[in-house]
């Protein structure tokens, strides 16, 4: 080799080994390739690059990244993260996902551009795309891999996410090929692909329920079974529209498996001033001026906290105590519970116990179900006698006598003879009461510190609730806006004032 050809395969060696060693490295290496300017690098950009090059390595296997509009997640996230995985490995698999088909099409034609860029090639002339596949939609490399691309609503058939598991990965004897030191150095090699995830909705359809739900429940009954193996990653990019989004839907289904990157535009720095999250797309300034055109679109897509467009009833934070040894001493403590049944098949029953005092009423235990009468029944006077309920109410409404007269019997067949149980009627407008003691319902009512692990589902609802109408339940505020109601009015009623507290 004359002296020319040795230092340009030194280049070509290093910069191989550069743009393998970091997604951030390959990004701007082929960005200034393909488009003859540099990759403006922001922090957010180092931190999105930061959890990818974690994914590749197979520390995370669930992530999700919220970040606005044209703030480079696409470019990181699906172009180059897909181009640079299919260098690593020319047999990973990856599908990706978007809200249209045009779009996710688009990002797949975008993975071919950059793999057949002759600078690509240069540098990895193993990966190459087999001549009878030159769809957008599906691709394969001659090496097996390839890229599946259509919308998070279409079909998917024939093609898998990742690499199906090998035994003789986890087979201590099996012997170590190069591709297993280059894993020790940092270069992961051996990366089978992933199911990618960009903006599953359109801003548009945020607020529909019925768009909203119909991707939510395609993840759970088709996208999510895509991958060839439970190694293989799943990662969602997108802006935050709703809290039922997709993301709100996995955080509140699948707590704690997401690992989640959020980039509100408008962040804190270390004096507690608010600065801009990337100065060379919108000024402190600038940002500001789109928080005042329209701040529900802002808070959600610009700043990752979605909102209703009411906002919530309960919108301030909860107030907790630590356990039943930590409720302040007081004068009059009396062991209560209120329990509203639910009227239609769709309804939930809320049986809601608590120690009442003269400054707030303690939760000490939720019954939350949409099981029927003759579950429902035996459960509420279980939760009485357990509770040592002095005083239990039922709401009588449509069969609530019948309910309550049952769970009587059934608690003096548990030998209580001492718990007063009361039935009536409710005659107020159930929205009307529930709204208008909003403010009433936190100052006075006051959940154990884990609540929400708890009574996961009571706690979503009630959280959830929106101030403007359009909830599918309120059978939960119906419950806490009664206990607010009778607050304060039953002292006389008590045999004990600290006999139940225990």
């Amino acid at each position: 080799m004359t002296p020319a050809e040795i230092q340009e395969y030194k280049r070509i060696a290093l910069s191989r080994l550069a743009t393998q060693k970091s997604l951030m490295n390959y990004t701007c290496y082929f960005f200034r390739e393909l488009y003859s300017r540099k990759f403006v690098i922001n922090k957010h950009h180092e931190r999105i690059c930061d959890l990818l090059n974690r994914i590749l390595a197979g520390e995370v296997t669930k992530a999700i990244i919220n970040i606005a509009p044209r703030y480079g997640k696409t470019e990181l996230a699906v172009k180059n993260f897909i181009s640079h995985g299919l260098a690593l490995n020319p047999a990973s698999k990856y599908i990706h996902l978007s809200y249209s088909d045009d779009l996710a099409l688009d990002n797949s034609e975008g993975v071919k551009s950059i793999v057949e860029h002759e600078a690509y090639q240069e540098l990895y002339p193993e990966v190459m795309i087999k001549k009878d596949s030159r769809s957008k939609k599906k691709w394969y490399t001659t090496k097996g891999g390839g890229v599946y691309a259509t919308s998070a609503a279409g079909q998917v058939t024939g093609f898998g996410a990742g690499q199906v598991d090998s035994e003789e990965q986890d087979d201590p004897d099996f012997e170590r090929t190069m591709d297993d030191f280059l894993v020790d150095a940092g270069i992961h090699t051996k990366f089978g692909g992933a199911l990618i995830i960009d903006d599953p909705i359109k801003p548009e359809d945020a607020d529909s329920e019925t768009r909203r739900e119909r991707i939510n429940q395609r993840y759970d009954s088709t996208i999510k079974n895509r991958v060839n193996s439970r190694k293989t990653p799943i990662i969602i990019i997108m802006q935050r529209l709703h809290e039922n989004d997709l993301c709100g839907y996995l955080l509140q289904n699948e707590p704690g498996q997401w690992e989640v990157l959020s980039l509100p535009c408008i962040q804190t720095d270390d004096k507690g001033n608010e600065i801009a999250l990337w100065p060379f797309k919108h000024s402190l300034q600038e940002l500001k001026a789109l928080q005042d055109q329209n701040s529900m679109v802002f808070e959600r897509q610009y700043m990752q906290n979605p909102q209703p467009a009411g906002g919530y009833l309960y919108g301030r934070p909860w107030k907790t105590y630590q356990g039943i040894d930590y409720i302040p001493a007081t004068k009059f403590r009396m062991r209560k519970t209120y329990t509203d049944t639910a009227d239609l098949g769709t309804d939930f029953l809320c049986s809601i116990a608590y120690i009442e005092t003269e400054t707030a009423m303690y939760v000490t235990d939720v019954i939350y179900t949409q099981a029927g009468m003759e579950t429902t029944e035996p459960m509420v006077a279980k939760q009485i006698h357990e509770q040592g309920t002095e005083l239990a109410r039922v709401e009588s409404n449509n069969g609530g006598r019948g309910f309550a007269r049952n769970v009587e019997q059934q608690t003096r067949l548990r030998g209580n003879k001492d718990t007063r149980i009361e039935w009536f009627h409710q005659s107020a407008n159930k929205y009307s009461r529930i709204f208008t003691a909003g403010a009433s319902v936190q100052n006075l009512i006051v959940f154990p510190e884990d609540w929400k692990a708890r009574w996961p589902k009571f706690a979503k609802h009630v959280c959830s609730y929106m101030a403007a109408g359009g909830n599918a339940n309120d059978d939960a505020e119906d419950a806490l806006t009664g206990m607010t109601e009778y607050f304060g009015k039953d002292s006389n009623k008590a045999q004990n004032l600290t006999a139940y507290f225990r």
